[in-house]
């Protein structure tokens, strides 16, 4: 069937499509095969409706005009049911008018729409199988990073200070407390420098309360541990250049956290395309990875971070390794038109 000939309907993330699960995920299929989408209403008949985890899944979990795919990229199956923000989080959508109907068991309100929808996607095997007791049409399914990696890393040389970069959701940022110790270490024996692609400000509490400021955080984690903190605005058409620049990766995670650790490694293969090495905590996903790639820089304890950091850090033919081994992988497992081919099964899965 031509997709392109279908109703499809769309709740994005953000309406300006701005949020990366838009830009890399079904709007970037959309442009990428020429199909046409609106933002979905639930009163309107679609032959497809495509539902963020953001949508209101009070209302789309009773959808019955279209056929219906849940994109559900977060571990939210995962977390205990005695978490606290869990208990609040549908509470929470109600008070904001992110849900139209109480759903006091946020679980129970993710699980009824895996059960509705016609298809569900994710990101993980480890969310497959949370899945599946629900619906047994379940995708996985990549982000597409095509539009961010526009330059790739070619010299591995450092100068004498060395330079690591994070990227990601400022909120995030919180995670370098996992590392601080390591970090203060590297700082008493080598010259360091820490370069965050973040956005500049957000917004702490459902996408539109309490406004924070990212340099107010950076300054709280950092100021007493180095000086040579430097903060960039995110931006599509000078990330890789600003990251590429850079010597190595890092990609600290909570353990502990069932969300944040139960996260898929979109990050690292955004690193990984650009040919830039990184170190990672030991998730299961990036324990995986790694193993597939041949190499060992997942790190559970502050003892393995410190040891994997200084020897990348004085060898730069093993980093030159590392960012060409990542390279290769991405390229082979997670390329464009092989994401591009998941989507057109997913989307004739429901037809």
């Amino acid at each position: 069937m031509n997709f392109q000939e279908l109703r499809i309907g769309y709740v994005p993330v953000s309406n300006n499509f701005k949020q990366p699960t838009d830009r890399r995920r079904f709007c970037h299929y959309a442009s990428k095969r020429n199909i046409s989408f609106e933002i979905a209403k639930p009163s309107e008949s679609y032959d497809v409706v495509i539902v963020t985890q953001v949508g209101d899944l009070s209302l789309w979990r009773d959808y019955n005009k279209g056929k219906v795919i849940f994109d559900f990229i977060d571990s939210y199956l995962a977390i205990p049911k005695n978490n606290p923000k869990g208990l609040l989080r549908g509470l929470g959508k109600y008070a904001v008018g992110q849900s139209r109907y109480l759903q006091l068991n946020y679980w129970k309100a993710l699980e009824s729409m895996c059960q509705r929808a016609d298809a569900v996607i994710c990101i993980t095997e480890e969310q497959k199988q949370d899945i599946s007791k629900f619906c047994q049409n379940v995708h996985i399914i990549f982000d597409i990073h095509t539009n961010v990696v526009r330059h790739v890393k070619t010299d591995y040389s450092s100068s004498k200070v060395f330079n690591f970069v994070w990227e990601g959701l400022p909120e995030n940022l919180h995670l370098f407390s996992e590392i601080q110790g390591v970090l203060k270490y590297l700082k008493s024996k080598y010259q360091i420098a820490l370069h965050i692609v973040t956005d500049l400000e957000f917004y702490q509490f459902f996408r539109k309360y309490r406004k924070r400021h990212t340099t107010d955080i950076a300054h709280k984690l950092f100021d007493n541990l180095f000086d040579n903190v430097y903060l960039y605005g995110w931006n599509e058409q000078l990330c890789s250049n600003i990251i590429t620049a850079c010597d190595m990766a890092l990609i600290p995670i909570d353990l502990n956290n069932p969300l944040a650790s139960g996260k898929p490694e979109t990050k690292l293969m955004l690193f990984w395309r650009m040919g830039v090495p990184a170190v990672v905590s030991a998730t299961p996903v990036y324990t995986r990875t790694m193993q597939r790639c041949g190499l060992s820089m997942a790190c559970r304890t502050q003892q393995e971070w410190q040891e994997t950091l200084e020897r990348y850090i004085i060898d730069m033919s093993a980093r030159q390794d590392a960012g060409q081994r990542g390279k290769t992988f991405a390229e082979n497992y997670y390329s464009e038109e092989k994401i591009l081919a998941q989507w057109d099964s997913l989307i004739a899965s429901v037809l």
